[in-house]
């Protein structure tokens, strides 16, 4: 064997096909939050942007539940377009007003999903945070600005642990019946260097198991990073930029993922809707040939079969468009 296998324990409270989930944090969270969306799960990803470092993350859940939108301050303007220090880059706009209305509907859509989620998938990436110097104010996103605007610091076990503490008690006031998945994104900061990428990822790594542990019932760790360092300890399962997971790694994390976190019908669902994925993508040499039309036909009954399970209205409309 040239692998050591990670001993994932399956989730208390697993993940349903229709029950909501909404995905946060780091690139990672995009990785399975777009494997949700594939596989028609009832998923909301990553609305504020990429988020990389707990505090700044939690306080952006924390606003959203309570809807307080940014203060005045929390802006800037850079070479013509506007950003928001609480709030990645994506969100971004050509006037003040603009950017103002975008927040104000990511938070006001954020914190109507986030009322009814059974699930809140948190993907960490870096303990380390920039505070701008004026106030101290941890940011989401440095926008480019100049490094001397900032301290940079890694954030300690306990405050991360502390600041989602404070998160909790506003979270279950707000929706008692919310689960949290945590996991440490496998991605590596080299711009932190390796070594402090190891400390980073060590203390996000401590403050999970210490959340986890406190709270039992309402927390579950999905080992991402731990599966990526040992099961794929491999470059071949990287990406060309050595940092990222390749798609085969993504792949492979998902199915782990898939084994502890899904429920029967759902993981029964799955292998019969890669099945249709498969057959919706294949693009044939004569599409006009008899066994081709035939096939598109069976697909589209099978399509129709789940459509009471899931909406498949644009998959049905495009095999539709191949008829002759």
């Amino acid at each position: 064997m040239f692998t050591t296998p990670v001993h994932i324990p399956p989730a208390a409270h697993k993940v349903s096909l229709t029950t909501p989930v909404l995905a946060v944090g780091s690139c990672f969270a995009l990785v399975i939050g777009q494997q949700l969306k594939e596989n028609k799960f009832n998923a909301y990803v990553n609305p504020f942007g990429t988020i990389y470092n707990p505090a700044a993350l939690f306080r952006l859940i924390h606003d959203t539940v309570n809807k307080t939108m940014p203060s005045e301050e929390t802006y800037l303007e850079r070479n013509g377009i506007f950003f928001n220090y609480k709030f990645h880059s994506s969100l971004s706009a050509g006037s003040k007003e603009a950017l103002e209305a975008n927040i104000t509907q990511v938070i006001s859509s954020t914190h109507h999903y986030l009322a009814s989620a059974k699930y809140l998938i948190i993907t960490l990436g870096t303990a380390f945070s920039y505070e701008r110097l004026e106030d101290q104010m941890i940011v989401s996103n440095c926008h480019k600005m100049p490094a001397n605007v900032f301290n940079k610091r890694m954030l300690e076990v306990e405050e991360i642990v502390q600041r989602f503490e404070q998160l909790l008690s506003a979270v279950l006031t707000f929706n008692p019946d919310l689960q949290f998945i945590f996991t440490v994104s496998p991605v590596r900061h080299l711009k932190d260097t390796l070594v402090q990428n190891s400390a980073s990822k060590a203390t996000l790594r401590v403050a999970t198991d210490v959340i986890q542990k406190r709270y039992p019932d309402k927390v579950y760790y999905f080992p991402s990073y731990e599966v990526m360092m040992d099961e794929l300890r491999d470059y071949r399962y990287y990406d060309a930029d050595m940092l990222h997971p390749s798609k085969v790694a993504e792949a492979y994390i998902w199915e782990k993922f898939c084994d502890v976190l899904l429920d029967k019908d759902t993981f029964d669902f799955l292998k019969k809707w890669e099945r249709l994925s498969k057959a919706i993508q294949h693009r044939p040499f004569h599409p006009g040939s008899e066994k081709h039309q035939q096939f598109l036909k069976q697909t589209i009954q099978e399509l129709e079969q789940l459509s009471n399970q899931i909406n498949v209205d644009q998959e049905i409309a495009s095999m539709k468009k191949q008829l002759l």
